[in-house]
């Protein structure tokens, strides 16, 4: 690639807009290639959502509302529970602590050895196709790319920005624990954050305007974890619409319509905005080269990355792709490539694994009975619960299912999903099986050790055909 390299102060082969978990793949790929490349970042330190208010402070928080609840709630006889005592500010603190540390060793102490990767602070916006404007200066770069990210999309609701409303990103900067909240929406990221501060001793109540929660998800799941979650309790509005917030003297108030067309006031200490994400890309000036968005400022991609610009390529949250920190790295590295055309790699994600960290986790992996439907493939779907599992059994904690989703005509999996303490280390497994087409009764004939939780997805293909339940342990 040494045809590509420029001198010139201001002209690179590769410039980055961002400085996430994507941009940053693409840095590390474009510099084993030799590409002189720019990375421009603002908003967000190095490390972008990830490591600084996403996976990393939001798992952390989820692992310490767990331990509190699993200490007060265990179900062993003999067996003396108390109470945790808690200390907000501590908690707060050594999320902090881990976040810094993880910014410090897995983005900053990288830069030294990137030698032919430069960074500046600044927001960039577009002059022309290959050039872009920061701090008053104009980069030029053979190709760009967009990693930008994305926010939360705050709702057209009145009075939502007369009140201290909160994000994912400022409610984990609290050092005072919320007396109560109320969550606007019901995706996976409002879900691990109610569960997680009512484990701690917020009072949660989530108003979602669909009619479940994880709405995108088959009723079987939804009703699982609307129980659960309920059970803990978190008080649920699905199929319900906000009409008005308002502060009055030290708590936000919520007008909203419920499921049954009534109204009623809702009341918090706080309020948190959860209701999906919008493209940060409103100050790229992306009109002047005509790269295509929706409307919530996500950008249109291909299978290749490429924008509707020529030589500007998009990646991670900012695209309309599925919006992981694994897919961002994934998507990244095959950017770079495509972008320089070495050759020319598609992006692939019918088998993606996913995972909500609430507890049970929700896992998936492959289509569900409702996409084999639309698509027309046949299937058949077996449900195989956690009860009669040796593992949860012995457990105490038979909390969820597995279900499959297969083509009978051929035994191959067409998708997964679990409900299940630690479901997502279980998907996996079956991901290979999907992606390599390995037909499900070679799982029936390997070794899966006794009592451990795996040992359930071999269960639950035997059930397709044979009712487990009648067999002894240990039989196949």
């Amino acid at each position: 690639m040494d045809c590509c390299n420029v001198d010139t102060k201001n002209k690179f082969d590769l410039i980055i807009i961002g400085g996430g978990s994507a941009a940053f793949a693409a840095a590390i790929h474009a510099d084993s290639m030799k590409l002189s490349t720019l990375i421009i970042n603002d908003g967000l330190p190095l490390g972008g959502t990830c490591v600084n208010v996403g996976c990393v402070p939001s798992k952390f928080l989820i692992r310490a509302a767990e331990s509190i609840h699993r200490a007060a709630a265990l179900n062993f006889d003999g067996v003396t529970t108390a109470k945790p005592t808690i200390n907000f500010a501590k908690i707060i603190k050594q999320k902090e602590d881990l976040v810094k540390d993880l910014q410090q060793h897995k983005y900053i102490d990288l830069l030294p050895g990137l030698q032919y990767v430069k960074v500046i602070e600044g927001r960039a916006k577009f002059e022309e196709k290959n050039k872009v404007e920061v701090n008053g200066e104009v980069y030029e770069g053979a190709k760009i790319i967009i990693a930008t990210g994305a926010t939360t999309h705050i709702p057209d609701i009145d009075g939502i920005y007369d009140v201290p409303y909160l994000t994912s990103k400022t409610l984990f900067e609290l050092e005072q624990q919320p007396q109560s909240l109320i969550i606007l929406g019901a995706g996976y990221i409002a879900l691990e954050i109610a569960q997680a501060y009512q484990r701690m001793g917020t009072k949660v109540t989530i108003i979602q305007r669909s009619q479940s929660v994880l709405s995108k998800e088959t009723k079987d799941i939804t009703n699982e974890l609307e129980k659960l979650l309920t059970a803990e309790g978190i008080t649920i509005h699905t199929g319900s619409t906000v009409n008005k917030v308002w502060k009055e003297r030290n708590k936000i108030k919520v007008f909203y319509t419920n499921a049954q067309k009534e109204t009623d006031i809702l009341e918090a200490t706080h309020i948190v905005v959860a209701t999906g994400t919008k493209g940060n890309t409103a100050d790229l000036d992306l009109g002047k080269i005509g790269i295509e968005i929706t409307e919530k400022g996500l950008i249109k991609v291909d299978d290749l990355l490429k924008t509707s610009a020529e030589d500007v390529f998009a990646i991670g949250d900012v695209t309309t792709n599925p919006p992981f920190v694994y897919t961002a790295a994934y998507e990244g590295g095959k950017a770079v490539v495509n972008a320089f055309k070495l050759h020319q790699k598609q992006t692939d994600f019918s088998v993606l694994p996913w995972v909500v960290f609430t507890d049970p986790q929700i896992a998936g992996v492959g289509i569900d009975e409702r996409e084999a439907e639309e698509k027309g493939i046949p299937h058949q779907v077996t449900t195989f619960y956690l009860k009669d599992i040796p593992r949860s059994i012995v457990a105490l904690d038979t909390r969820g299912f597995i279900k499959l989703i297969r083509n009978p005509e051929n035994d191959l999996l067409l998708g997964a999903r679990i409900v299940a303490p630690e479901g997502g280390e279980l998907l996996m497994q079956l991901s290979l099986m999907i992606k390599y087409k390995i037909p499900l009764k070679e799982i029936v004939g390997m070794f899966h050790p006794y009592l451990t939780l795996s040992e359930g997805v071999k269960l639950a293909v035997m059930s397709f055909t044979t009712d487990v339940k009648n067999m002894s342990c240990c039989a196949s």
